[in-house]
């Protein structure tokens, strides 16, 4: 493919997406983040207070997530577990996931979607979890009663859910496919555990929340909406 070529393809690809977000920043600067902004800045002080003597149990206590608890303390927790870093991996990772992904999608859907989607891809890993226990190893999607005692916190299914929902809002569709793609070869060939195959449930739950969306939006007439490829375009 010649050099003009993959650039055409680029714009198609990334162009409205990228346009989108430049004018909102161009226009607003950080204003037009402040739920991401507030959610990075939240994760930093959880990352800091845990890891003092005094301050592990009680950011455990309002935002870890196992799946060998209690099903509405899960639930109570699982709104804060997105922004309780996992203690094996290094914060400033969650935190670029966060300000990138989170950003993006804050100024594409709107900050009530954005939340919306962030909280039903972490509810679908938390979830399936219970489910994958109680199906047993035995089982495909099965999970070893091990697992019920592994802490599940992090943004990451976030991440994934709200990649999908953007990507599939302004027609990337290869980037699309490609985050569908890496989600399944982690959990194929690099890291087939709890949190891998989270992810897959994540994916799984946002992919039917697209097709939902698609089919009412094919429905719905229009008029007075501003649309991007079949979307409403949040105001």
């Amino acid at each position: 493919m010649t050099e003009p070529a993959l650039r055409r393809a680029a714009r198609a690809e990334w162009g409205p997406l990228l346009r989108t977000v430049r004018s909102a920043l161009a226009k607003r600067k950080l204003r037009a983040i402040p739920v991401t902004l507030a959610a990075v800045l939240l994760t930093l002080v959880f990352q800091i207070v845990q890891n003092q003597p005094w301050g592990y149990r009680p950011i455990q206590n309002i935002g870890s997530v196992q799946a060998g608890e209690h099903l509405w303390l899960a639930l109570l927790r699982t709104p804060l577990s997105l922004f309780v870093p996992a203690l094996d991996l290094p914060v400033w990772g969650a935190l670029a996931q966060l300000l990138l992904v989170f950003g993006i999608a804050e100024i594409c859907l709107g900050r009530r979607q954005m939340l919306a989607v962030a909280y039903l891809a972490t509810l679908a890993g938390t979830m399936y979890a219970r489910l994958g226990i109680w199906l047993g190893p035995g089982t495909p999607v099965g999970l070893p009663p091990t697992d019920a005692y592994v802490i599940d916190t992090g943004p990451s299914a976030a991440v994934v859910g709200l990649a999908l929902v953007v990507t599939w809002r302004y027609r990337a569709w290869f980037t699309c496919a490609a985050v569908v793609v890496a989600m399944v070869v982690e959990v194929l060939f690099i890291k087939n555990n709890l949190a891998g195959k989270e992810h897959i449930a994540a994916v799984a739950a946002v992919l039917v929340l697209c097709a939902v969306w698609e089919i009412a939006g094919r429905r719905r007439k229009p008029g007075g909406l501003q649309h991007v490829s079949g979307w409403e375009h949040p105001r």
